[in-house]
C-alpha cells in the first residue's frame, strides 16, 4: 500500500433496514479502531420506505471515519446497490457485506490475507465449507430454496458447480478486480453474484472461498419467492450473456 492510501471500504446495501443500520455502522467503526485500519463505509440506501436514511446520517456524526449515504430514489434491486457503492469505494480491498451484521467483520482480515499473499482477487465467505459455523440456522424453508437454487446454477453455470455458496453476502475483493468486475455487471437483482463471478472467471481473478461464522436473519428483505420472474429472465440474460 502507499502511504496515502485508504485500507478498506465496507459497502452495505440496505433496504427498509432501520432496525439493523446503526447497529451495523457501530461495529464497522470499531472493528477499524481495534485492527487499527484506516478505511471508510459506504451505505447505498436503495429506496427504503421507512427511516434507513436517517438513521445513517445520525449513526454518522458520532464516527470517527468517513461514512457515504447514496440513496436510490426507488428500489432498484440489490445488484444495482452493491455495484452504486463498490465503484464511488476508494479503498485497497473491498468488502460487500449484507446488513445486519450476519457474519463477524474480524473475518475479512482472513480474506484480505489470502489476497495479500497472491491467492486471490476474490474471497468469498462459506456458510457450508468444513469450519463454517452457523450460530443460527436458516429454517427448513429458506433451506429448501436454496439447495434448489443451487441446483439450478450448477445444472446452467457448470463451471460455478465448485462453489459451496455463490450467495453468502460477505465477500471482499482486490480493488482493481472489484473495478473491472463490477463495471461490466448489468444485473440489478438478487442473482447479480451469479453474473460477477462468471465475469470474474473470465478475467482469470483468482476466486477463493474460506469458511466464516454465519448466523441468519430471517428477517432479510431479499427472497428468491419475492420475484421468482425477475429471477427467471435474469437467469436468461446472464446465459445469454457470453460469460
Amino acid at each position: 500500500m502507499t502511504d496515502n492510501s485508504m485500507d478498506i471500504s465496507i459497502v452495505i446495501p440496505a433496504y427498509d433496514e432501520s432496525s439493523k443500520i446503526e447497529k451495523d455502522l457501530l461495529l464497522a467503526g470499531e472493528f477499524f479502531r481495534k485492527n487499527n485500519l484506516s478505511g471508510e463505509i459506504i451505505v447505498v440506501d436503495d429506496g427504503s420506505r421507512d427511516s434507513t436514511s436517517d438513521r445513517v446520517r445520525a449513526a454518522a456524526q458520532s464516527m470517527n471515519l468517513p461514512v457515504t449515504l447514496i440513496r436510490n430514489e426507488s428500489n432498484s434491486g440489490k445488484g444495482n446497490a452493491v455495484r452504486k457503492g463498490i465503484m464511488r469505494s476508494n479503498g485497497n480491498y473491498i468488502v460487500y457485506q449484507d446488513a445486519g451484521a450476519t457474519v463477524p467483520l474480524d473475518y475479512a482480515l482472513t480474506a484480505i490475507d489470502l489476497i495479500k499473499k497472491g491467492n486471490a482477487d476474490i474471497a468469498i465467505g462459506s456458510r457450508k465449507l468444513p469450519g463454517s459455523i452457523i450460530t443460527k440456522e436458516q429454517e427448513t424453508d429458506r433451506k429448501i430454496i436454496s439447495r434448489s437454487f443451487k441446483r439450478i446454477i450448477d445444472i446452467l453455470f457448470g463451471g460455478l458447480a465448485h462453489f459451496s455458496d455463490t450467495q453468502c453476502g460477505f465477500k471482499i475483493y482486490r480493488r482493481e478486480a472489484a473495478k473491472e468486475i463490477f463495471s461490466k455487471s448489468k444485473i440489478d437483482g438478487f442473482i447479480f453474484e451469479i453474473e460477477t463471478l462468471l465475469i470474474a472467471q473470465k478475467k482469470n481473478y483468482k476466486i477463493v472461498e474460506f469458511p466464516v461464522e454465519w448466523g441468519c436473519d430471517r428477517d432479510s428483505r431479499i427472497s428468491l419467492l419475492k420475484s421468482p420472474w425477475k429471477i427467471i429472465l435474469d437467469l436468461i440474460k446472464i446465459k445469454m450473456g457470453g460469460y
